[in-house]
């Protein structure tokens, strides 16, 4: 009984480096030695498997590139011409060695070894396409597709773009290969969010990513990396075993670096003279790599020593046994936890195995048969195999990620690559353009019309090789530079002058030709690929009109909060509630998604808005915070397809901060709408930077909406700053528009009522209302009362609201020798809140961070001075000895000194609360304020919304 599984996968690619014109490139080189160093090898391997009736299991990717140019006659051709003269030199080398036992033993090795290739590949007839087929045909290997010319996705500019390399990819695998695949090797493991839902349209049903990506999804998946995640699109993701990678790719201890092994550096093309080896080096007497190399690797300094055949072997084998022994230990101890059988998916580039790894082929070799026929604890699988065993997969929402340099795109995007992207950027525009204007114009005369078409399709291969991600690779590690500035460069000079000749009607039939001859790959490519998606770009709801029994609203909005009435916990809930109710007052029908909870109905109307409260399955009290964030956001998508399909088509969504945002994004997408998201707080500012996992998760959810919107709304200039700054947001899809408060007329109350009720004398008070947390400022104001407390020793502070510092900050109070000045009262609601204010002598906010400050607002509205901080929002809203006072932030001496100035000065008190009663009449209403919301909404072609109060 197996207590888990190993899924092997191979990812094989190489650019597509054919020339046609001429047979010493030596780029087009680099196809023939990795023909003969690994793809051969490593079929040779999988064949005798066969053969022995080994019962193994492995993925191998093979690129579209790679598989177009293994099925073309000329690389055929020239790879038969290649290996012949590489037989003729070991066969050279062998008579050389005569003298030398030792040289000519490894000589003999390699004659033996390159006549043997020559004659599997004879019984092939040089087809190794052939050869895959019949491996994957036995259900022991299974094939996969990658895009098309290998093009780094998160990089690809548009959807129209990005669904062409990968349909051509597909096509070509079932093309050349037979067979549709139901996989897919993204290039460079390069994933970002949203692509999942371009997989699953085209077909595909799984991908591979680098570890960090499933460890940083959110909700943080229970069994990690060791099954496969699905994502929001039902497209499932496998993780590369982090362990596994590094045993095999570690520059410091992976086995390719044992002083056993043979050194690929040390070639007899460079060794001979030349003489000798000019027959057998680049025509232009260039020294290149022949494949011969006699010597190991040794160590780190001195002379090489000769390579050791026998030791090698015993070295793969030793290793293979090695890496099978500690994967059973690692499903041993993950299956004693996991509710499944645990997957380690290993996960390598090819040419690996035996190109840089000469012995590679021998590991594999070793591996998969002590797998199959020894391993008691370790079953090997594909993912197609595991994902029938396993149907059901938990979902998350995965960020975007690499398995290059630092595991994100810095390696495609630097200071040395990035011009290319303005180009391919443009030149995607471009090709779109033109191919929406030729069907759209419908075509001339059928001869005219198959030209043009012909125009466009090789249009559309120069942009895919352009956008090859092998060329942003190699300027990056400035190899060779000039033949990937040179590809890149040709391929868009190209296009660029296949549209001009169908723009200005002048088709050449002969560049035409000569184009497709240059670079004959993707006969069957499809230039429809390229017209716009019509289903993603334009919005129905607007063509959709939902029957109803009274008059059509003049606008639908949906919105997603993740508080709302009377779930409140902070300024967000009060002010979705505020600005939804005067949304509605102004003619719009408002939807708002918000959390359940015990005690308030699931579906109601508050003053005009439809409120609609879903449940998770996980509560929101649990430890797993993301993990709840997640099930409220899958009750808010499925909440929308209900209400979808119920006839309510909303013209815009409207998100709330950073909890809801995988939601609006899936929402967004699905059904084509606006998405314009309010940006409360920021997690950087509420910790003055950030510090943990947990917290760089939320900033990342946070810049990934901001990111994803058509528009974003701040509450304040200083937040405005705050997103430019940290998420790069530019100052064109950024919006500042205030909370606000309702004037209603204060509530009658006995002032001497409460004060008994309270316990307070006639002493002046002091008020705080808010979240107990750090970014509040509440120790300071603690430490200013015990500082004030012989002038003023009659004085109270009146501390409101609920949460994490209120144990600590009351223990603070008794150590200071303040407990029976300072009053927790917990959570009121808005009427003895309001009660409590219209008590105070003074409302106190002396925050850390606040991105706005609704809570200074409802106190200047019901005319009690305020003294705040002189930070974020605040600082925007309070004018010091105006309409208010201020402190320096975070300094308690500041805050003593402002109290006692606001105590001893009643009148000066009253003046300021005065005129900040007028600011908030004039700047801080909710009808203005939801009037410039609607704005926006226009703003992003929601043209049918209303703009007149009932």
């Amino acid at each position: 009984m197996h207590n888990g599984y190993l899924s092997l996968v191979l990812h094989a690619h190489m650019p597509y480096v054919r020339h046609g014109d001429r047979d010493d490139r030596l780029e087009e080189r680099w196809m023939y030695e990795a023909m003969l160093e690994c793809y051969i090898p490593l079929l040779m391997v999988l064949d005798k498997l066969l053969s022995d009736k080994i019962a193994f299991r492995m993925t191998l990717a093979l690129s579209p590139t790679l598989l177009s140019m293994l099925d073309d006659e000329l690389i055929v051709t020239r790879f038969r011409a290649h290996l012949a003269k590489t037989v003729e030199l070991a066969g050279k080398e062998v008579k050389r060695a005569a003298n030398n036992p030792q040289e000519q033993r490894i000589a003999k090795m390699y004659l033996e070894r390159f006549r043997g290739i020559a004659s599997f590949c004879s019984k092939l007839d040089y087809r190794l396409v052939e050869g895959f087929k019949r491996v994957a045909d036995s259900g022991c290997l299974e094939l996969i597709t990658c895009a098309a010319t290998h093009a780094f996705l998160p990089f690809v500019e548009t959807e129209e773009a990005i669904l062409a390399q990968l349909r051509v990819g597909i096509d070509t695998h079932e093309r050349i290969l037979g067979r549709r695949p139901r996989g897919i090797w993204l290039p460079e493991c390069g994933y970002t969010p949203g692509l999942d839902r371009l997989l699953k349209e085209v077909g595909l049903h799984y991908f591979f990513v680098d570890s960090h990506t499933i460890e940083h999804a959110t909700p943080q998946p229970r069994r990690g990396v060791l099954a496969p995640l699905g994502t929001g699109h039902d497209v499932v993701a496998f993780a590369r075993d982090e362990v596994a990678s590094s045993q095999v790719w570690s520059s410091s201890n992976g086995y390719p670096g044992d002083y056993d092994y043979r050194e690929y550096y040390r070639d007899i093309g460079f060794d001979r003279d030349m003489d000798y080896i000019e027959p057998y080096i680049h025509p232009a007497g260039i020294r290149i790599h022949t494949g011969l190399k006699y010597h190991r690797i040794t160590g780190p300094h001195g002379e090489k020593q000769l390579y050791q055949p026998d030791w090698a072997r015993e070295k793969a084998a030793s290793h293979a046994g090695h890496f099978l022994y500690h994967r059973e230990r690692q499903v041993e101890a993950a299956a004693a936890w996991m509710d499944r059988k645990p997957l380690v998916v290993a996960t390598y580039d090819a040419e690996l195995f035996g190109h840089w790894w000469y012995e590679g082929p021998q590991f594999l070799d070793y591996l998969l048969r002590k797998t199959a026929c020894d391993s008691q604890t370790v079953k090997l699988i594909t993912p197609s195999e595991y994902l029938a065993e396993y149907p059901e997969q938990d979902r998350g929402f995965l960020p975007m990620s690499t398995w290059g340099r630092n595991g994100y795109g810095e390696v495609w995007l630097n200071e040395k690559n990035g011009w290319i992207y303005r180009h391919l950027h443009q030149a995607e525009r471009d090709l779109i353009e033109a191919v929406t204007a030729f069907y759209e114009n419908g075509g001339q005369e059928p001869e005219h019309d198959e030209l043009a078409s012909r125009a466009l399709r090789q249009a559309a291969r120069e942009l895919m090789l352009a956008q090859s991600s092998d060329w942003a690779f190699i300027l990056d590690g400035q190899t060779v530079v000039e033949y990937a500035v040179r590809r890149t460069h040709d391929h868009l000079a190209g296009m660029r002058e296949l549209l001009a000749m169908l723009r200005e009607n002048r088709l050449d039939i002969e560049k035409i030709a000569q184009m497709e001859t240059a670079f004959p790959i993707f006969p069957h490519m499809d230039e429809t690929y390229y017209l716009p998606k019509q289903t993603h770009r334009v919005n129905v709801s607007r063509q959709l009109v939902a029957a109803s029994k009274g008059p059509e609203p003049a606008g639908v909005v949906l919105m997603l909060a993740w508080e709302f009435p009377p779930h409140v916990v902070g300024g967000l809930g009060r002010a979705v509630y505020d600005l939804a109710r005067h949304l509605v007052r102004q003619g719009l029908e408002v939807h708002v998604l918000t959390r359940a909870s015990d005690w308030s109905v699931a579906e109601e109307v508050m003053d005009g808005v439809h409120v609609h409260r879903l449940p998770t399955y996980i509560p929101a009290e649990q430890e797993d915070f993301l993990s709840w964030v997640f099930q409220l956001n899958l009750a808010m998508a499925d909440a929308t397809e209900r209400l979808w399909n119920s006839g309510v088509r909303p013209d815009i969504i409207h998100a709330h901060d950073w909890l809801v945002g995988w939601a609006a994004m899936e929402i967004r997408e699905r059904y084509s709408l606006p998405l314009i998201s309010t940006i409360h707080a920021l997690e950087h500012g509420r910790h003055q930077g950030i510090h943990t996992p947990f917290q760089e998760r939320i900033h990342e959810s946070e810049r990934t909406l901001a990111h994803a919107s058509d528009r974003v709304i701040v509450c304040s200039h200083y937040m405005a700053e705050e997103v430019r700054r940290l998420f790069g947001i530019p100052e064109s899809k950024l919006r500042v528009i205030y909370n606000g408060v309702d004037l209603a007329p204060p509530p009658a109350f006995d002032k001497g009522k409460l004060r008994e009720e309270l316990s307070i004398g006639d002493g002046p008070v002091l008020f705080f209302v808010g979240r107990l947390v750090q970014e509040k400022g509440v120790h300071l104001l603690l430490e200013a009362m015990a500082r004030l407390r012989y002038e003023f020793g009659h004085a109270t502070l009146l501390i409101a609201g609920k949460g994490p510092m209120q144990g600590q900050w009351q223990r603070r109070a008794e150590e200071m020798g303040i407990a029976d000045r300072v009053k927790f009262l917990g959570f009121v609601d808005d009427a003895r809140r309001d009660q409590l204010f219209l008590l105070a002598d003074l409302a106190v906010f002396p925050s850390l961070y606040e991105p706005f400050g609704i809570v200074a607002l409802e106190a200047m509205a019901l005319g009690v001075p305020v003294l705040v901080a002189d930070t974020g929002g605040l600082r925007e809203i309070v004018r010091h000895g105006e309409n208010g006072a201020t402190m320096y932030a975070g300094n308690p001496d500041s805050l003593t000194d402002q109290l006692r100035w606001l105590l001893q000065d009643p009148e000066k008190r009253r003046q300021m609360a005065q005129t900040a009663q007028n600011d908030v009449l004039h700047h801080y209403n909710w009808t203005a304020l939801a009037t410039q919301t609607i704005e926006e909404y226009r703003s992003l072609g929601v043209n049918r919304l209303a703009l007149s109060e009932k």
